[in-house]
């Protein structure tokens, strides 16, 4: 038996990938103390709109994107987990319209306790998901920690003209989701041993995918904002996108793809923490339908860790994009609009 085989990571965890992300309200709480940032005309994206990562200006021709992200153990595999971190942590790069080009490991691993095979693992994992991606490791930071964590520091180029932003959406702009949701419920699931090894397997794909493709085909066309669905979840995304572009969102919650059998396993009570939290946070500002249930609610709130874009595409062009990313096999969906109505706010349909 190897030694990744006699422990489950996820147990080292009482929360797991982006579920473990400090809730958005405490989160707000925090930033609102720091002190103002002192103006630089070079910095294109800072802390004003909660945006994927950071972008600061090099020359008429060049800026920097820069993110960080890392978590605990979101599935038992070790490579996987690797692969899982390292596509999560690229992907606010790909969110900005950037290429990634270097990368910095970020450890922490009981090294005392657990078998050092599976830190192999889980490192070989990140570095297969960085080559694939074109970019390139040149280092990192590891401690000794009781509960394990991993993820990547990562920095893109991007031209200062092509930088997309999650506040630069137009009402009449159509929504574009490339990745399902789910995953924070399907991964609970695996902590508490209700998933087959066929569904786990599922979750994992969808984790461990890069939103290169999607990255790379949305290029072509007029894409007003971009964000990837992470640990706020779709909800708090798009909230995000609404309250930073001045636009009002529109979802249709029966066009939002789910994984399979989320519904079923949120009703056996495998609703994270973070997916609850999130819910918290947004439902003041979204009107739901009278017919979607709680359930449904946490659904589209759900903590997902790895997940797709969220694009805002002219609407002229949105079903000529959609069609490139479904032909690219990347498992994208039409989900909704922006509109002038009800600026900062969402209208779930």
């Amino acid at each position: 038996m190897a030694a990744s085989d006699a422990i489950k990571l996820t147990s080292l965890s009482s929360k797991g990938g982006c579920g473990c992300k400090i809730g958005p309200a405490d989160l707000s709480q925090v930033l609102r103390s720091l002190p103002a940032s002192v103006p630089n005309p070079d910095l294109l994206v800072g802390l004003d709109t909660s945006d994927d990562a950071g972008v600061y200006r090099l020359t008429d021709e060049m800026a920097l994107v820069q993110t960080v992200d890392f978590f605990t153990p979101i599935v038992d595999d070790p490579y996987a987990f690797g692969q899982i971190a390292a596509a999560n942590a690229i992907s606010d790069i790909y969110a900005m319209g950037g290429k990634p080009l270097t990368v910095l490991n970020i450890v922490a691993f009981p090294i005392s306790t657990l078998d050092k095979s599976i830190l192999a693992d889980i490192l070989r994992g990140a570095a297969d998901k960085v080559n694939e991606a074109g970019a390139t490791l040149v280092g990192g930071h590891s401690i000794d920690d009781k509960e394990p964590k991993f993820g990547l520091a990562v920095t893109g180029l991007v031209h200062p003209d092509k930088v997309r932003t999650n506040a630069g959406a137009k009402p009449g702009d159509r929504l574009i989701l490339t990745k399902p949701i789910g995953v924070g419920i399907m991964t609970t699931s695996i902590k508490k041993d209700a998933l087959t090894p066929e569904e786990i397997e599922r979750v994992t794909r969808v984790m461990a995918t890069l939103n290169k493709t999607a990255a790379e085909t949305m290029q072509a066309y007029d894409v007003h904002a971009c964000t990837d669905v992470t640990g706020f979840g779709l909800m708090g995304h798009a909230l995000e996108m609404a309250k930073g572009s001045g636009v009002g969102v529109k979802i249709r919650h029966k066009d939002v793809p789910v994984l399979p059998r989320v519904r079923e396993l949120a009703e056996q009570g495998f609703v994270p923490g973070g997916t609850k939290n999130n819910f918290a946070h947004v439902e003041k500002d979204i009107d739901f339908p009278a017919e979607l249930d709680q359930i449904g609610r946490y659904i589209l709130c759900d903590a997902v860790t790895s997940g797709g874009l969220l694009i805002a595409v002219a609407a002229p062009q949105a079903d000529e994009l959609l069609q490139s990313l479904i032909s690219a096999g990347v498992e994208a969906s039409l989900i909704g609009e922006t509109t002038e109505a009800h600026p900062g706010r969402i209208v779930v349909e």
